[in-house]
């Protein structure tokens, strides 16, 4: 870049200017033509984006973590250069609470999880308090949201148990909670992916601590009439609670989740969706907004 060197401009006055007034014209025309040269090829430096910190149960399944990987793989591939690290609630390295230790400014942790049970409003809160040097927040879980229907319709589709493939009826298994919200969240999930299908029943059904069972769900479905009963599950990955919900499904089921594309879009959208969102009752909150998938 370059600055002409400021002339003291004409005055209608003969009289030399002092020391004073010269300084003042110098920085005035400096200053006009700092701000009309070009300035080629420069770009202000974008401020880093905080970490994307996806946070997975864990399970000893040998098979749970590389499809864990998968999905964050397929993450990064979507957003070059967005910070993505992983942490495990239990069972699995890295655990969350390391990953929170290395990290240091902004970071946004996106469950890999569907609903609102406690490992979401109560675990995922405490491993952010005790990472004060953090600025931090958390994403909202997985399900509901159509992203995860598509992704539930694809991996029904990818087992050939879909509506107008021989299936008459769908068991949706997911984990289980106490909570009585995270049942209301499977019970969406479960609308939505029926409306996906056609309008095909869809039955929500758990692997631990809420009611029905798959085996129940099962033969509520059978009982009446349905014969040909597909099995789909809000599990990111193989796991205890996939494989026993598998295991009771008497037809056709769905493998997990993992990388599936639209799980991966899901994971963006909640990550962007935490960073729009101001929370608390002051004037300056706002409500989450709606962000393009």
């Amino acid at each position: 870049m370059t600055v002409p060197i400021p002339q003291p401009s004409a005055s209608a006055s003969s009289a030399p200017l002092g020391a004073g007034e010269l300084a003042a014209e110098i920085t005035a025309q400096l200053s006009r033509g700092l701000r009309t040269a070009r300035l080629r090829g420069f770009r202000p430096p974008r401020p880093a984006a905080p970490t994307l910190v996806a946070v997975a149960h864990g399970s000893r399944d040998p098979r749970a973590l590389p499809a864990v990987r998968a999905l964050l793989d397929r993450v990064r591939a979507l957003r070059p250069g967005l910070p993505v690290r992983l942490g495990h609630i239990e069972l699995n390295h890295p655990l969350l609470a390391d990953t929170l230790a290395d990290l240091r400014g902004d970071a946004v942790l996106v469950p890999l999880l569907f609903g609102h049970g406690y490992h979401v409003t109560h675990d995922l809160p405490a491993a952010l308090a005790a990472a004060p040097h953090l600025t931090g927040r958390i994403a909202a879980p997985l399900g509901p949201h159509p992203l995860l229907a598509e992704a539930l319709h694809g991996r029904l589709l990818e087992a050939g148990a879909a509506a107008g493939l021989g299936s008459t009826a769908v068991v949706l298994a997911a984990a289980g909670s106490r909570a009585a919200r995270s049942a209301r969240d499977t019970e969406h999930t479960a609308r939505l992916l029926s409306a996906r299908l056609g309008g095909l029943p869809v039955v929500p059904a758990y692997a631990s601590a809420a009611a029905p069972t798959v085996a129940e769900a099962v033969r509520a479905l059978t009982a009446d009439g349905h014969e040909r009963i597909a099995l789909a599950g809000c599990f990111t990955a193989p796991g205890r609670f996939a494989t026993q919900c598998a295991a009771a499904a008497p037809g056709v089921a769905a493998a997990p989740l993992g990388d599936h594309p639209a799980l991966a879009r899901l994971v963006l959208h909640r990550y962007d969706q935490a960073l729009l969102t101001r929370t608390g009752s002051g004037p300056e909150s706002i409500r989450a907004a709606t962000v393009a998938v």
